[in-house]
């Protein structure tokens, strides 16, 4: 009967063996392959039970073992949460725990050839998913868009470190482009085992910048950054020879951490299969949809009869009080931005809104047969309340009345469209520039 020849060395040193140990359980623990079947439609069940039992074991830990955090914050666009943080010193500490036993019950081994291989399948196709998962949006830039007016009405210095960095990226579709197409690309190398170390060696260095630009501008998403790029880290460790001849101008032999060749007919069967469904469910699927989405985002609807764009109030009546333009009044309106597609924003510090760089973000739809506006709050989750309504007249293409309760008080106010001017939004580019912008 034919065997499987694993690659590797047939003699480890002690502390390779202890080091592998510990790593092995910890990224296994923190990819959670059994979680994997996200990918596939219909399984919210079986990742709903993972998750809450997940949730169990962390709220356990944080309570018991390391006594951090008094309530523990859930990942909620931010993955660097009190959560997130309490999850990773629990894998850290099951590894550890795991390192200990597994050294202490198996010490007589003298290699872990095999387990080494699907180690570093599993992490190979972990970081293809996110190479893919992240990159495809930037293809379609899709996931920093270009700033909004609301966005561009907000004074650079109310901007957190974060936002600057999204806008950024946001502003030039080229460069957003061409950080999803390395992405992707190294993904697509390292789908191969043949141009895998290539793929490894690319992925390192976009995961490498990646990781700074989180750590660098306070991205909440630092932990999940670093682990890709340790990741990289981690399959090039395996191969860091062959890598240190090439620098030298060595020669070196070809690589076969992955040339691993199954002997029955139905293995290899499956491995075509699997890949070609990985490649469907990563790739292709996520690409269509993106291309969809695409589409929507680039033309969204007006919202009639309200033309977007930035309006100056002119008039602002709150009760019976008509309150000036000052700029120290921070419940007057100054300004409001309606934008395409029913959202919009106004320079007020009124809770009523949610409060984002200093503005009051909303979302709004209109009745035309009643005449009114609906103005409405976003909530973190993605659903929306109305907060109110406000009665609306449309004297000149440039002019909106408004009037209405906001609070139980009455409100009146006059918006004209303002003709204020964006250089950012131009998306200027000179070759020939004769002095320094």
């Amino acid at each position: 009967m034919a065997t499987i020849i694993w690659p590797g060395n047939n003699q480890w040193p002690l502390a390779q063996r202890i080091t592998f140990r510990f790593i092995f359980a910890y990224f296994i623990l923190y990819m959670a392959p059994w979680q994997w079947v996200y990918l596939f439609p219909g399984t919210e069940k079986i990742l709903a039970f993972f998750d809450m039992l997940e949730n169990g074991v962390v709220q356990m830990a944080n309570k018991y073992l390391f006594h951090g955090y008094k309530t523990l914050v859930s990942p909620n666009g931010s993955g660097d949460t009190s959560y997130n943080f309490t999850q990773v010193w629990l894998y850290l500490l099951l590894a550890a725990i795991a390192c200990a036993a597994w050294s202490l019950f198996d010490r007589k081994r003298n290699q872990y050839n095999r387990l080494a291989y699907w180690l570093r399948v599993l992490v190979r196709y972990f970081i293809i998913i996110n190479c893919f998962r992240y990159g495809i949006i930037k293809l379609f830039a899709l996931q920093m868009p270009f700033p909004n007016q609301s966005q561009l009405a907000t004074p650079l210095g109310d901007l957190l470190p974060m936002r600057l960095s999204w806008m950024f990226m946001g502003y030039s579709v080229k460069y957003q482009f061409f950080s999803g197409a390395m992405e992707v690309l190294a993904g697509v190398l390292l789908l191969f085992r043949r141009t895998s170390t290539f793929g490894t060696l690319l992925a390192a260095g976009v995961f490498c910048n990646v990781m700074m630009m989180n750590l660098s501008y306070d991205i909440p998403v630092k932990l999940f950054s670093i682990h890709l790029f340790l990741m990289c880290v981690l399959l090039l460790a395996f191969e860091y020879k062959r890598i240190l001849y090439l620098l030298l101008n060595k020669p070196l032999t070809a690589g076969n951490l992955f040339q691993v060749s199954f002997p029955k007919k139905w293995m290899r069967i499956t491995r075509v299969v699997l890949k070609c469904a990985f490649v469907l469910v990563v790739a292709v699927l996520p690409f269509t949809e993106s291309q969809k989405r695409y589409r929507q985002v680039s033309n969204p609807p007006e919202i009639k009869p309200i033309r977007p764009g930035m309006y100056d109030v002119a008039v602002f009546v709150r009760g019976r009080d008509t309150m000036p333009p000052l700029i120290t009044d921070t419940l007057r309106w100054q300004n409001v931005v309606f934008e395409k597609g029913g959202g919009g924003s106004v320079k007020t510090s009124d809770t009523i809104f949610r409060q984002w760089y200093k503005r009051g973000y909303f979302v709004y739809s209109t009745d035309t047969l009643q005449q009114e506006m609906i103005f409405k709050k976003r909530t973190v989750e993605g659903g929306t309340w109305n907060i109110f309504r406000l009665k609306y007249e449309l004297p000149d293409s440039n002019t909106i009345v408004l009037k209405g309760l906001i609070r139980n008080d009455s409100v009146f106010a006059v918006l004209k469209k303002s003709n204020r001017h964006f250089q950012l939004a131009e998306r200027q580019f000179h070759w020939l520039s004769e002095y320094n912008r």
